[in-house]
């Protein structure tokens, strides 16, 4: 089954690039798979891909484009910065790296991969970012696991607003906070651990909301992603779970459907606390 990549919403950044709402995250996909996961999910139809220095696997991500044949104009591809490269200088060397192993000329959004507030230099990381985007090197600039208090900095001391902030985000810790503040602000919520690492996915709930739409528990809390307008990047390498992730595109979850999930909110986390973690 391959799916129509127009099937895939794309929504606006702030600074008018697009970027397809759905795509495939390669965390802990191992090096010397990740080329044939990139090809199989371009098949499958998956035009973003979301890697990152620190996954060392961005060699296989170019590869896997280069050998889809597809045009590298369709394909929307996100690196984020190694937690030691932070820092002005680093941070546009350290592109340049990932720019030399994924083989492209430039990328469509670097993000910071996370604030380590204990460091203080997150804000001397994104004026660099900001020079990568003049240059072309990124087509958009964004940040990764960065809380309130590390945005509002930003905004005092730069002139960008991040396009985009990919935080942990599933049923269990839905950061509803956090959210208002991107969309008062213009900045676009990625979801990573979209779910939880399949934590949620044995709530009786679920099951019953994926009997109702004929539909695995996996693929309903993927489109109640969607439908709150989060990107969205479940990782696999399994070309037919590949497949079943990207088939939510012919259903919709009703507002009471989305009301259920709402009520699953716990507020807990499966990854680091970004205020706490530093690498």
């Amino acid at each position: 089954m391959t799916i129509e990549t127009n099937r895939v919403p794309q929504l606006e950044l702030n600074n008018g690039v697009r970027i397809p709402q759905f795509g495939l995250g390669v965390f802990q996909i191992p090096p010397d798979e990740t080329a044939a996961a990139v090809r199989e999910a371009l098949e499958a139809g998956y035009r973003h891909l979301d890697t990152a220095q620190m996954y060392r696997n961005e060699e296989g991500v170019g590869a896997g484009i280069r050998d889809s044949g597809v045009p590298r104009e369709e394909i929307f591809v996100t690196t984020k910065l190694a937690n030691d490269a932070q820092g002005h200088d680093n941070a546009i060397n350290a592109l340049e790296g990932s720019l030399q192993r994924l083989e492209l000329d430039y990328v469509d959004l670097y993000l910071i991969h996370w604030p380590l507030p204990k460091q203080d230099r997150y804000v001397a990381t994104w004026h660099g970012f900001e020079e990568l985007l003049r240059a072309g090197k990124a087509r958009a600039i964004g940040v990764s696991n960065f809380q309130i208090p590390h945005l509002e900095r930003l905004a005092a001391e730069s002139a960008t607003v991040p396009a985009v902030n990919q935080i942990e985000l599933h049923p269990a810790l839905q950061q509803p906070e956090l959210r208002a503040y991107h969309e008062a602000h213009g900045i676009v919520t990625e979801a990573w651990s979209p779910l939880a690492q399949g934590e949620v996915l044995e709530d009786p709930l679920l099951a019953e909301l994926a009997e109702k739409h004929g539909k695995t528990p996996a693929q309903i809390v993927l489109r109640w992603h969607i439908q709150l307008g989060n990107v969205v990047f479940p990782k696999s390498s399994s070309p037919k779970r590949m497949r079943e992730n990207i088939d939510i595109f012919d259903f919709s979850l009703s507002d009471g459907d989305l009301d259920v999930l709402s009520g699953l909110d716990e507020g807990r986390r499966t990854g680091f606390d970004p205020d706490t973690f530093e690498g």
